[in-house]
């Protein structure tokens, strides 16, 4: 039979192409329902494997570090569903908050006036606007803005899911959810009903950290330190008895918000300080000073001003010595036009409504007039508070709030968070200590709310006195039947659209839930929580959690504590972190570096299974450097699987699937491939897709350029020896298929097509047992690394003479101990076809190693 023929009877093409492939499979998967999950087929729990997948935010384009992690998650979902699982593996969108409320801003220059009533004609600019009109944005109503947002995530999502598609996530598009919608709000206003029922979630007038660029709240999970230049400026405080008490802040704007000085209880320089007052420069308020632990004798000149509010130790200093309080920064970041109680108008009103910067200049000119500037201000450089989306240095001021309880302030909550963290298996495990650094260094309780519009509204109103004043201490809440509901355009129970904002009636509550607080229920969201309780059942609580290790302190601890507080248990049972992407330089990739790669032009050169190879090299947790060599070995992998498949397949492999392997040769492979199988499966068990895919190549390799190399002559011929290298080569072929199908999902695919029946991502995954059951006795690994030695010695002979590979050799000599040319004996037949050997000599006890010389 020709290799025509058998080409055209096994279904193999001509010409095999990896061009193309991801299109025509990622269509069939999806009209097949390869990926689907099917409730019916699971049954119970423990036979289904439920992945809570990480919604990307849709606020711009996907980079390598998506396409690193989420093909990290994808070889778990393939190869658990190959293990017999029921794999519910589902794709949300992140599509609210501040990221889309900026992107729409940016890419149709408006903003959103809750004042103004909404236009049902109203339409966007045509896109790209200009930058002058980025500048002067203009005015829209709260609903055309989230009717704006809305339609920009629709289209974003698109762009996403198919760049998704072409990677070859295995994820059930039936079960893609949004955290803007329906579901998603209703989910989270349940939730969060349910917290303020059981008392963890309150609402608090206290210092906020606050955005001015965003004009919202930030909680402390969003918060980053980012070195700014500075400068200190040293303030003589006038004392009792006329003694000068010198500070240093970097702050001098806040000297009229100044309600104490600090110094710490056993520093001398200032014991006899402490309970009496001083004055502030400038003002001449009188202020007093107390001692406190946190003030440090080595900085400055060890005496603090504590202002209200500066940084957070300020708030710490204010709450636990109990001071007065003076605010004089306002939402839009300038100082407000009155002063606070007991500050004198005169010297204020020269700072009254100009911002933190030109307010600075001010105190400066004034406390050098006054001569209470002692020296030139001293340039530094140090760490200031940002909002981690945010361009401008956080303030702190005074906000009605919601929080809710995560342990920041009761030690109680906060063992029970900590001991959840060590019931979690963590992949790798040293990142729990992240988790318990974060949990334990907690210093408030989570502020959910945020003064923003795209989002999940905050769902209650406020009954308002006959002078029109809010009830903040009885919140109106809906029945969970009518959710979602938003207060801003519905009455609450009770009330008519009417009596909003009059005398006796109703407001309802402005803000949103911060983002987070949605994107914690990802697992009752998709999991169908009280709407579909078969569907919970089965897949809650989750299996897995994979994440970046950035975004512990953030989306993990609050989806666990979210949990904990509900349930009572952990959200799933296994966590993996993925590391970050490097550039050439080893620096992190970020938008704000400029140094971010986006992955579409990678997939359509270099095809998807090239790329999900690359991102397969980094393990769990590690850094991964972006290198396009990599991608290039990935597509000559595939190359490879393709060309080595046809010609495995035209030497009549696919006939001989389930017949025996006899010979020696073909049972050494097969045992070599059987211990493949144990490493792989056991390196998947432990979510180490590196370790089996580099297994998994080094015998691919070897198997093609040793043993098919050895062994093609006997197959091309008839016998019970061609039929064990058939019987070899279709069992090899198969099992290679299966191993590499969770990294390389199309090529694999498409060779299996050629062939076998279904879809190699719903064949069950190989076993060490199959491979033992297709050959008739155990055999030795080593036999064939003995063969592949010889050859290549062989091999080497001729390149050395610059003779071609299929030039003959007319004797040669093997020379080694006896035992290991005994054992050369049982592959003979096959070196000297594979070396076109005329004379073979076995010389034994000559060498201490192989040795094979060649005549010509």
């Amino acid at each position: 039979m020709t290799d025509t023929e058998r080409t055209a009877r096994t279904g193999v093409p001509e010409r095999p192409t990896l061009d193309g492939i991801e299109e025509s499979w990622a269509r069939r998967w999806q009209e097949d329902g390869t990926y689907a999950f099917d409730r019916a087929r699971a049954g119970e729990r423990q036979h289904v494997y439920a992945i809570d997948t990480p919604p990307p935010t849709v606020s711009g384009e996907l980079h390598m570090g998506h396409v690193f992690s989420y093909t990290h998650t994808d070889t778990v979902a393939r190869f658990q569903r190959m293990r017999g699982r029921t794999v519910f593996y589902p794709m949300g969108w992140d599509d609210n908050g501040l990221p889309t409320e900026r992107r729409v801003q940016n890419v149709y220059a408006v903003r959103c006036d809750p004042a103004l009533p909404y236009d049902p004609d109203w339409q966007p600019p045509a896109t790209p606007v200009s930058e002058a009109a980025r500048k002067d944005p203009a005015p829209i109503s709260r609903r055309n803005f989230i009717e704006l947002c809305e339609r920009l995530t629709a289209a974003d999502e698109q762009v996403f899911e198919a760049l998704w598609r072409r990677l070859g996530l295995s994820v059930d598009w039936s079960l893609t959810y949004t955290t803007i919608g329906r579901v998603a709000r209703a989910t989270s206003q349940r939730a969060f009903l349910r917290n303020l029922a059981r008392g963890e979630a309150y609402q608090a007038e206290a210092p906020t950290l606050w955005d001015v660029g965003f004009a919202t709240a930030v909680a402390q999970a969003e918060l980053e330190d980012r070195e700014r230049p500075g400068a200190y400026h040293r303030l003589r405080f006038p004392g009792p008895g006329g003694r000068a008490v010198l500070i240093d802040t970097t702050r001098p704007e806040l000297l009229p918000a100044c309600v104490a000085l600090v110094c710490h209880p056993d520093d001398e320089r200032y014991a006899d300080l402490v309970g009496a007052s001083v004055r502030t420069p400038v003002f001449g308020v009188e202020v007093p000073v107390r001692a406190h632990p946190l003030a440090d004798p080595a900085k400055g000149t060890g005496i603090a001003m504590v202002c209200t509010f500066g940084d957070l130790t300020d708030v710490t200093w204010w709450r636990e010595l109990q001071l007065d309080t003076r605010v004089v920064i306002g939402r839009d970041g300038r100082l407000l036009p009155e002063p606070p109680a007991g500050v004198p108008t005169e010297p204020y009103a020269a700072l009254a409504g100009q911002t933190v910067n030109g307010a600075r200049r001010t105190v400066v000119e004034l406390l050098a007039d006054a001569g209470d500037l002692v020296g030139e201000p001293r340039p530094i450089t140090h760490p200031v508070k940002f909002y981690e989306r945010g361009d401008r240095p956080l303030e702190i001021v005074s906000t009605r709030q919601w929080y809710l309880r995560n342990g920041g302030r009761d030690a109680g909550l906060r063992d029970e968070l900590l001991a959840r963290g060590r019931e979690l298996r963590w992949l790798p495990e040293h990142m729990r200590h992240r988790y318990e650094h974060w949990v334990g260094g907690l210093t408030g309780d989570w502020l959910v709310s945020r003064q923003r519009f795209f989002g999940v509204p905050v769902p209650v109103w406020y009954r308002l006195d006959d002078a029109g004043e809010p009830d903040w201490c009885h919140p109106l809440t809906p029945d969970e039947s009518m959710l979602p509901v938003d207060p801003s355009s519905e009455p609450p129970p009770g009330y008519d659209e009417a009596q909003r904002g009059l005398p006796g009636g109703f407001v309802g509550d402005p803000d949103v839930l911060d983002t987070w607080a949605t994107s914690s229920l990802t697992p009752q969201i998709v999991g169908g929580w009280e709407t579909d309780p078969e569907l919970f059942r089965l897949v809650f609580p989750m299996d897995l959690r994979p994440q970046g290790h950035d975004i512990i302190r953030t989306w993990l601890f609050a989806t666990l504590l979210r949990s904990h507080l509900e349930f009572g248990v952990l959200p799933w049972r296994d966590v993996e972190l993925s590391g970050w992407i490097l550039d050439p330089d080893r620096k992190k990739m970020s938008k704000s570096k400029g140094n971010v790669v986006t992955p579409m032009a990678l997939l359509q050169q270099h095809g998807s299974d090239a790329v999900r190879y690359w991102a397969a090299s980094g393990k769990p947790g590690m850094d991964l450097a972006f290198d396009p060599a990599q991608i290039k070995v990935g597509r000559r992998l595939a190359t490879k699987l393709l060309n080595a498949s046809k010609f495995a397949l035209g030497l009549g492999a696919a006939d001989a699937l389930r017949a025996p392997a006899t010979e020696p040769l073909d049972t050494a492979m097969l045992a070599e491939l059987s211990g493949v199988v144990g490493v792989a499966t056991s390196a998947f068990d432990a979510y180490d897709h590196t370790a089996a895919l580099m297994a998994t190549e080094a015998f691919f390799w070897r198997f093609c350029d040793d043993y098919i190399e050895l062994v093609k002559e006997r197959a091309y011929g008839s016998g019970p020896g061609a039929d064990s290298a058939r019987a070899a080569l279709a069992t090899a072929l198969s099992v290679q298929l299966r191993l590499f199908a969770p990294v390389l999902p199309f090529v694999t695919e498409e060779v299996w097509s050629w062939w076998r029946y279904g879809s190699v991502h719903r064949a069950p995954w190989p076993t060490t047992y199959e491979v033992g059951r297709a050959v008739q006795a155990p055999g030795d690994p080593e036999l064939l690394r003995l063969a592949a030695d010889a050859l290549g010695q062989v091999r080497r002979a001729k390149s050395e003479r610059k003779l071609s590979m299929k030039a003959d050799v007319p004797l040669a000599e093997a020379l080694g101990p006896a035992a290991l040319l005994d054992q050369l004996t049982l592959v003979a037949d096959d070196l000297r076809a594979a070396g076109r050997i005329t004379k073979l000599d076995l010389l034994p006890d000559r060498t201490p190693e192989l040795v094979v010389a060649c005549a010509f």
